[in-house]
């Protein structure tokens, strides 16, 4: 399928690996041009020579911290305009609700609800103004069913999914749409990294750990990132603008309910 978005350009946050990487590549293939941020200077410049080779687009690295004010405008000098925004951070660290203060609750909301926020405000008045627009917000099943030990992602991306559902229709008019996608476990770096707290609390090994996961999951395995990106990019085509303020579970059906 034609996604009609070739030469269209995007930034993409958090792109030098895992799902962020994922749906670079898909809009890279469907010919978009690219801004990709990462904090790591060396990861992210393989990444972009690498997209660009195989699909012979654009790649503009920006390294930097895009949880920071600092980093949002580094990344939005290199394209204050962009035809389709993706926001994506890494997630804040398991725990127990007993060790959380005030710190680290504020320090989630900045990378998982108000950075997407300032993205947001900082692009979409382009996008009215041409009366076209994509923006895909990577969030987290937890919106959907809560988990436990992530308690601070829960609060944070729950914070954005409100802000989302009276944005998108106020500026949908505008020919601008904007969605969530909530992936559930996906064969990443933050797998890895959520499956090592289990063995690490419960003395098994990881093997362990994800087949247990695995076994939770309808779909009997963890995400393919390829699928997580294709679903992106489909968000940003000209093919989905009448997908307004929706939050899309990618999670193997993980999260039992009906709507």
């Amino acid at each position: 399928m034609d996604l009609g978005i070739r030469g269209k350009t995007a930034i993409v946050c958090a792109a030098s690996k895992g799902l962020g990487r994922a749906c670079a590549e898909s809009l890279a293939e469907a010919g978009v041009d690219l801004v990709i941020n990462a904090r790591s200077e060396g990861p992210l410049q393989e990444t972009a020579r690498a997209i660009a080779e195989k699909y012979g687009v654009t790649v503009t690295p920006v390294a930097c911290d895009i949880t920071t004010p600092e980093g949002q405008a580094k990344v939005l000098a290199a394209n204050p305009a962009p035809d389709i925004l993706v926001t994506n951070a890494g997630g804040p660290p398991p725990g127990l609700w007993s060790d959380w203060e005030r710190a680290d609750f504020i320090k989630a909301l900045d990378a998982n609800m108000l950075t997407p926020i300032a993205l947001m405000k900082a692009t979409l008045p382009a996008m009215m103004a041409r009366g076209w627009g994509r923006v895909v917000n990577i969030t987290s099943q937890s919106v959907k069913s809560p988990i436990p030990v992530l308690g601070l992602s829960n609060s944070a991306r729950a914070g954005l999914t409100g802000y989302v559902a009276g944005t998108s229709r106020q500026v949908a008019p505008s020919g601008v749409t904007i969605n969530n996608l909530l992936p559930g476990i996906h064969a990443t770096d933050r797998a890895v990294s959520l499956d090592e707290a289990v063995v690490k609390a419960e003395g098994i090994t990881l093997q362990q750990a994800q087949a247990r996961r695995a076994e939770a999951i309808p779909a009997r395995r963890y995400g393919k990132p390829e699928e997580f990106g294709a679903m992106c990019a489909f968000l940003c085509s000209q093919h989905a603008g009448f997908i307004v303020g929706q939050n899309i579970l990618l999670d193997g059906g993980a999260v039992n309910t009906t709507l």
